[in-house]
């Protein structure tokens, strides 16, 4: 395509946000050349504007403090071997009112025109700084700067302060072509034609994702129930290595088991074998990280300790969901039902902890063309803090999502009868794998089912306020479902 066929983007106009005069803080770059502060000063109005509309930016309805310059390397520098083309990597702190600072992964694209289908991804032109002129965009919806990133996870090494590692069996065929996916809401992933998929974590924390570290575990156990990842990258001078994207084995011609599901559901079909299936590959994932990765026993008081969080969440929520408060004292039973079994103190009290999935339900599992479920995006519910997420937990705990989301499935489409056939047939075939059938753990399981649906509600209530009954009717089959 030749220039004249590109558009120049005009710059953002100053904001007129009393934040913008406040003063910056800036670590220094990683690249080449000196990127900071005057990079910064350029970036400030364009993120201003740009960040609040990315579906994974979290702060959003808040205003914007002021912004911090974590890293910044050039993977190219504009007027190098890719000519006027450049491409930055930012990791930038965000400071918000009343939240702790987020850090965000921007991957920058530098050109001082853009072709249009590149317009949509434009954050604006700089005004100053090192980049003074040219067009700044989110890089991997360029296919020649996201086939850049997938040469540079070929050779392991550091760039800056990023650190790159790949697999020693990891191969890269010729030709893969990019494309971002549209699925993707709290990250950003790239498929490379039909051979892998980048997922590159837009909010970061220093530590390993868990994303990285089960479906790795798993992978070098020889489960087959994960996509395995065959090359990562990370940022250094964080504290701990923080976890920036996974480059995984991509699954062509598999289907999500919410779309099997509501499918099954429209047609009042039989889904049950699949069910079954998918429980059995649970509980092979469940097995594989327990065999992996240490295991530890919750006592009486850790169990008294996780009722009283689920307490607490539920008093939130129904301080703000007028609309659970009517089931709030029957449903606080499910979690001192989990309270009183931690205080008898003894053997029968305590109960297995390991590393778990953490946000399983039907879209994280994919069914492929032979019929076999993976398991995939392993890093836990994103708005959970990183520790918390890597803390080993009850696998019941990850049963539970399932369940509910074989509860949002039939619910959705109206179907309610639907969702206990197939719940029944998940818990069976979990337990033919297990030798445990989650149903027989009733207040674990009922007091893990209660808080998943007191986060949906919650959830609902914010952001689908017409999907609200679907948690509410599972908090009335809870209220009075006593073991």
């Amino acid at each position: 395509m030749s220039d004249s066929s590109w558009t120049r983007v005009p710059p953002s106009p100053p904001s007129s946000s009393p934040a913008t005069a406040s003063p910056v803080t800036a670590a220094p770059a990683a690249g080449g050349r000196m990127l900071v502060p005057g990079l910064l000063r350029s970036l400030d109005p364009l993120l201003r504007g740009w960040l609040p509309r990315q579906r994974w930016f979290a702060g959003k309805g808040l205003p914007i403090g002021r912004f911090r310059l974590a890293s910044a390397t050039e993977l190219v520098p504009p007027g190098g071997r890719l000519g006027p083309l450049g491409l930055l990597h930012v990791l930038v702190e965000v400071e918000q009112q009343d939240r702790a600072a987020d850090c965000y992964q921007l991957l920058l694209g530098a050109h001082p025109l853009l072709p249009p289908a590149l317009v949509r991804a434009a954050l604006g032109q700089a005004v100053g700084g090192p980049y003074d002129g040219l067009t700044l965009y989110d890089a991997p919806h360029d296919p020649r700067l996201a086939s850049l990133l997938l040469e540079r996870l070929r050779v392991p090494g550091r760039t800056g302060r990023l650190r790159f590692t790949t697999e020693p069996s990891a191969q890269f065929p010729p030709g893969l072509t990019p494309r971002v996916s549209t699925a993707e809401q709290s990250n950003t992933s790239v498929v490379y034609g039909d051979a892998y998929i980048l997922k590159l974590f837009r909010r970061v924390s220093p530590g390993a994702n868990p994303d990285l570290e089960l479906s790795l575990a798993l992978a070098r156990a020889g489960s087959r129930r994960v996509a395995e990842p065959v090359a990562w990258f990370e940022a250094e001078g964080l504290g701990e290595p923080a976890t920036l994207g996974v480059l995984q084995r991509f699954l062509p011609g598999s289907t999500d088991g919410w779309a099997l599901a509501l499918a099954s559901v429209s047609e009042d079909g039989d889904f049950r074998s699949e069910a079954a299936a998918l429980g059995r590959a649970t509980a092979e994932v469940h097995a594989a990280l327990a065999a992996a990765l240490p295991v530890r026993r919750l006592d009486g008081r850790a169990l008294e300790d996780l009722a009283a969080g689920m307490i607490q969440r539920l008093d939130e929520t129904a301080a703000e969901v007028p609309a659970v408060r009517p089931y709030a004292g029957a449903l606080r039973s499910a979690y001192e039902d989990l309270a009183t079994a931690g205080a008898g103190r003894g053997a029968a009290a305590s109960v297995t902890a390991q590393r778990i999935h953490g946000d399983l339900h039907l879209g994280q599992a994919l069914r492929g063309p032979d019929g076999e479920w993976v398991l995939i995006d392993f890093e836990g519910e994103p708005a959970r803090p990183l520790a918390e997420r890597r803390a080993p937990a009850p696998p019941v705990q990850d049963v539970a999502g399932m369940l509910r989301s074989f509860d949002y499935a039939a619910h959705h489409s109206g179907n309610g009868p639907w969702a206990a056939r197939h719940r029944d047939a998940y818990c069976a075939g979990y337990a033919q794998v297990a030798g445990v059938d989650p149903r027989e753990q009733a207040v674990m399981i009922r007091a893990f089912e209660t808080d998943k649906a007191v986060y949906e509600a919650r959830y609902e209530a914010r952001h689908r306020p017409a999907w609200l009954p679907i948690p509410l009717s599972a908090l009335s089959r809870l209220a009075t479902s006593a073991p």
